[in-house]
């Protein structure tokens, strides 16, 4: 039963983190009120919440295989919960800026679960687990889009704060505190000391570059860019979106649309892990190319279908509707979950003992499309605020590209053995798993 608990905590752990990631989403309109931002800062700051996370990810994936989940994921919701309360008595922008920015960094606790639940879960179960723990987990930042503008209200005038969004700050701040001693107390690092021994072995400076630069996390890592990296700059810019490119003031109304991506995004993604496992176990090939590479197959088509809901986005905001942008954003969040779900079956699979490493690469690169996406979108030269999504789906064509040439069987074999440095044999460590 360690293991579901260890789940449990996991999932827990990150949901809090993506709620807290995205705290500033919801307030964007009162923030820029009081600091006085123009709609193309809104965008950076929702830029901005990303800024750390690619190195954040890698360093605390490669930790977590050297010092254990419990106590990384401790020390990362310690600071952040000190920042996010710090960042509530802010009275400049640069210094509130720079606080955010370091809560910001809350989004790296997504590969040190990754990590902790496949020192977990076996093989045939580890597309599904990954999935429930990253999709509830994701799923944060629909409850802060949904619970913290209705908690903390535009009218609020509780203990300490008259401002609601210093009050979301403080308060989500204090829960962070409390929820890092839980994990560090309750966590446990891995099912046995053989477990703990092998993925501490390679965590060292050699085996992170081998593993880094292999063709398969190589290719995960940009296919998430445009999965996980699509959904961040989502998170960040949807409430802003329909807000504006809707015409309406009220922020509730606003977040609780932002919060449909979420849900779909958050609570579909355990259905991205489970077809992959599935079409494995049962060896069913989906697409008339890539034969044999069954979860191949399965990302290959989740990443289809998020260029063409991308577009079907911007087609669906031209008509100024606001329900079918909805709905398209919905969508958009559905192709997110799948993808991610079936990217990191991938991961835990082709490196067993290396997950935290290449979950680090995988998820720090991935976190890139967060940066650049909103940029795209509040880009003063768009013709319009419904145009960026279709602009954005163009930009992916050549990661499917790429994806189509990895996924092949005969380089497929081999994606975590060649890569682009050293081949297979110049270093002791590969994605072949080591016996407990």
């Amino acid at each position: 039963m360690t293991k579901w608990r260890t789940l449990l905590l996991a999932t827990i752990g990150f949901n809090f983190s993506f709620l807290i990631w995205f705290s500033f989403a919801p307030f964007t309109g009162p923030m820029a009120e009081e600091f006085g931002l123009s709609l193309a800062e809104i965008g950076i700051l929702a830029s901005a919440a990303i800024w750390l996370a690619p190195f954040g990810r890698m360093l605390t994936g490669w930790l977590s295989d050297r010092w254990g989940a419990p106590t990384v994921f401790a020390i990362v919701l310690t600071y952040v919960g000190v920042f996010s309360i710090a960042s509530a008595f802010a009275q400049s922008y640069t210094v509130f800026f720079i606080e955010r920015l370091i809560v910001a960094t809350a989004g790296i606790t997504f590969v040190i679960g990754i990590q902790h639940v496949s020192e977990w879960f076996d093989e045939e179960q580890l597309g599904t687990a990954e999935g429930i723990y990253a999709g509830v987990g994701n799923a944060g930042a629909a409850g802060g889009a949904l619970i913290l503008p209705r908690v903390f209200t535009e009218n609020w005038s509780g203990p300490i704060f008259e401002t609601s969004w210093r009050a979301a700050f403080f308060y989500t701040g204090i829960v962070s505190i409390l929820l890092a001693i839980v994990y560090y107390t309750v966590g446990e690092a891995a099912k046995s000391d053989a477990k703990r021994e092998a993925t501490k072995s390679t965590a060292n400076l050699k085996d992170w570059l081998y593993t880094a630069t292999r063709y398969g996390t190589v290719v995960l890592a940009l296919a998430y860019v445009m999965s996980f990296g699509l959904e961040l700059s989502m998170n960040g810019w949807l409430a802003t979106y329909y807000r504006e490119g809707f015409n309406t003031d009220n922020i509730v109304l606003a977040s609780t649309f932002a919060a449909t991506f979420s849900v779909a995004a958050g609570l579909l993604r355990p259905i991205g892990g489970y077809v992959s496992d599935l079409l494995a176990r049962t060896e069913k090939n989906i697409l008339p190319i890539f034969t044999g590479r069954y979860r191949e197959q399965w990302t290959f088509v989740s990443l289809c279908f998020i260029v063409l809901a991308m577009v079907g986005m911007t087609l669906a905001g031209l008509t100024g509707q606001v329900l079918l942008a909805v709905a398209a954003g919905f969508i958009v969040g559905m192709g997110c979950a799948f993808a991610e779900g079936a990217i990191f079956a991938q991961v835990p699979a082709m490196f067993p003992n290396s997950s935290g490493s290449v979950a680090g690469v995988v998820g720090g690169v991935g976190t890139v499309g967060g940066i650049v996406y909103p940029l795209v979108y509040a880009a003063p030269m768009m013709p319009s605020l419904h145009t960026g999504y279709s602009v954005v789906a163009v930009t992916m064509i050549p990661i499917l590209l790429l994806c189509a040439w990895v996924f092949q069987p005969r380089l497929a074999e081999r994606a975590t053995e060649d890569g682009f440095l050293a081949s297979s044999g110049d270093s002791g460590t590969s994605g072949a798993p080591i016996d407990d």
